[in-house]
């Protein structure tokens, strides 16, 4: 039997590559993007109830009420942003079937999609899959901010979706409600769309706020933003995120999730609700707590030979290597699990063409013997 693969460039994911190795070579995995400590105690009480209730059934498409309603306070509390819960508001199997969802309700075949690298490995597949032609506009180093100038080259008639992701996952990067304004400008008289990856959104450090593609009205009309329960509450397994977009667009993106997933998990939808209504300022601490993460992994970092870069957002911290070795990122991330035994993930699979520096991404989501061990085995490299 002859079979033609749709998607003949993509293999197995770097992450479950690195988590792979991490788990053969009992490695500290500082490389997937999960934390090793539990959910909240209370918000998992509240699953076993539901469970115990006999909330086993399907859930609405849509989602719960009781869960979008929740969805629309968050956003009203944390970014000060109205959202219409019946209207705007989608439930997801994660962020993954939203962004997913959200390239396929708008992108057709000869399309083009535009993303900025690195990009998460998610994007350029879905736009593949839909018929569209990837297009890659590399961010700028070392901070990785956005680069107007070539994003204004490559738009054009055939620019149907524009894929942004802040807290940008890799580098931490952050963007700020004066690059929404000006990417409004560039879009401005084009019909093309925006996707907004959010999925860090409580996540953005140094007293900085979240500034989302939802606060700028130029933008609002023609934007998806995609958020997660797993980066908020610890709980990537479970696997239940969100999109938010305008009716029009979410009347488009609900006939593609019907026949992805339909509905998302009954049980794990009300404990997300009931826990959300109990402690609706649980999201406030979030960024005080990872921040400290952060610094308590750069202070154990800072007499090793890698340089960190400024991290301004999510949970991940690049790390610049050249002092330590001139292989290639893929390479150096193989030998640091296999021989140092700290697993981390290269920085190449997220570009289609690699900035000219030695990066590799740890994640800091840890407790603090877990941060410490990677760390004492990382001063030694």
């Amino acid at each position: 039997m002859r079979l033609t693969s749709k998607l003949p460039q993509v293999g197995t994911t770097i992450f479950t590559v690195m988590s792979r190795l991490a788990a053969e070579h009992d490695a500290v995995n500082l490389g997937q993007g999960f934390p090793d400590f539990d959910p909240p105690v209370r918000l998992r009480e509240r699953v076993a109830e539901h469970l115990a209730l006999g909330h086993n059934q399907y859930a609405p498409m849509a989602g719960l009420p009781a869960l979008t309603a929740a969805i629309a306070a968050h956003w009203r509390h944390r970014h000060r942003l109205a959202v219409d819960a019946e209207r705007e508001v989608t439930v997801t199997a994660g962020g993954t079937e939203a962004l997913f969802a959200a390239i396929h309700a708008v992108v057709g075949a000869g399309d083009e999609v535009v993303l900025l690298d690195p990009a998460y490995d998610a994007y350029g597949p879905a736009a593949l899959l839909a018929g569209a032609r990837p297009v890659h506009v590399p961010l700028r180093p070392p901070g990785f901010g956005l680069d107007f100038d070539r994003l204004a080259a490559v738009l054009g008639p055939r620019t149907r979706l524009l894929i942004v992701n802040t807290p940008h996952n890799p580098t931490g990067a952050v963007l700020s409600a004066a690059d929404w304004e000006q990417l409004a400008d560039l879009l401005a008289g084009s019909e093309a769309l925006v996707l907004s990856d959010e999925v860090y959104e409580c996540l953005v450090y140094d007293g900085r706020r979240h500034a989302s593609v939802l606060g700028c009205a130029r933008l609002r009309e023609r934007a998806f933003a995609v958020c997660s329960f797993g980066k908020i509450f610890h709980a990537t397994g479970w696997k239940v995120g969100y999109c938010i977009a305008a009716p029009a667009l979410t009347a488009e993106f609900r006939k593609v999730h019907q026949f992805l997933t339909f509905a998302v998990s009954t049980p794990m939808q009300h404990a997300l609700a009931d826990f959300m209504g109990e402690d609706p300022e649980f999201a406030d601490g979030l960024a005080d707590f990872f921040q400290a993460r952060r610094d308590r992994f750069a202070a154990l970092l800072a007499d090793s030979r890698f340089r960190l870069t400024p991290a301004p957002g999510t949970y991940f911290q690049l790390a610049e290597y050249s002092a330590i070795s001139d292989l290639a990122d893929v390479e150096f991330c193989r030998e640091l699990t296999t021989r140092h035994g700290v697993a981390a993930i290269p920085l190449s699979p997220f570009c289609a063409v690699p900035p000219p520096l030695r990066l590799v991404r740890f994640c800091y989501a840890k407790a603090q013997p877990t941060l410490e061990l990677a760390a004492a085995r990382l001063r030694a490299v």
